[in-house]
């Protein structure tokens, strides 16, 4: 748990490293004071992040980080104190790094959309984003406030007192993280089978028709036909998230004064 965990390390050494320059200014962290090392805690985020991007948060180790970087083993934990402090360096820089325009746009249901097209972009380009947990004490870093503030203000003029905001942004990023995953784990699938959806129903097609009996199950089979044929595949990613998100923004609109 504790290597997929947001919050899992040492809670005052990781805020600690999560705040050492001090508050956001134009969008960085700032720079750390004193002496000058070999190589720079951002270093050491950065090759975290590069790893996770190329073999999955299982390639990120304290090990294969002091090789990108050029360290020894025992050099990277004097910048970090291990991966569990590391995994939350690493998803408060991606946050860190994400646009904050100012809102310009009229509707709040236009801003929320823009909210879940850009996390759901992150969990696009970092898929090892979606098998993070975050946990009931998540590490408030620059990145995460910066992130937060920026997301509570598409909320502004919705009449929405602060506690409802709070979970009505939770609950829109709890759909996109949902949603990020289970194309994340289909992508992973196809990958691993070096199979299509389409060539595997094909390949499957003659067995199901023997066994999916329309007179035993008549929706399942109707239902199932219509889809699969609609999307090209028994779960589309894309009309799932086109579905799904018009129906969190449709709850949402049911407690919204616009």
């Amino acid at each position: 748990m504790a290597d997929t965990s947001t919050g899992a390390g040492d809670p005052s050494r990781t805020l600690a490293l999560l705040w050492r320059g001090g508050p956001v200014e134009n969008g960085r962290e700032g720079r750390r004071r004193g002496p000058s090392r070999s190589v720079s805690v951002d270093a050491v985020v950065d090759a975290g992040i590069a790893l996770a991007d190329a073999e999955g948060l299982a390639g990120v180790t304290m090990r294969a980080v002091a090789q990108r970087v050029g360290v020894s083993t025992m050099s990277v934990y004097t910048y970090v104190p291990g991966k569990a402090e590391l995994l939350d360096l690493m998803v408060d820089r991606l946050y860190l790094q994400l646009p904050r325009p100012v809102w310009r746009i009229r509707t709040w249901r236009r801003r929320l959309e823009r909210v879940a097209e850009t996390n759901r972009a992150l969990f696009a380009e970092h898929g090892w984003l979606t098998e993070v947990a975050v946990l009931s004490r998540p590490p408030l870093g620059p990145g995460l406030m910066a992130k937060y503030e920026h997301e509570l203000a598409a909320l502004d003029g919705t009449g929405l007192d602060d506690v409802t905001a709070d979970a009505a942004l939770a609950h829109l990023l709890g759909f996109v993280q949902g949603h990020a995953r289970a194309a994340h784990d289909a992508a992973r699938t196809t990958r691993d089978t070096a199979m299509s959806d389409a060539a595997w129903w094909a390949a499957n097609q003659p067995l199901l028709e023997r066994v999916l009996d329309p007179a035993a199950y008549p929706r399942a089979v109707r239902v199932g036909a219509a889809a699969g044929a609609a999307q090209g595949s028994s779960w589309s990613a894309e009309h799932a998230w086109r579905f799904g998100l018009a129906r969190t923004l449709d709850g949402l609109a049911s407690i919204i004064d616009d």
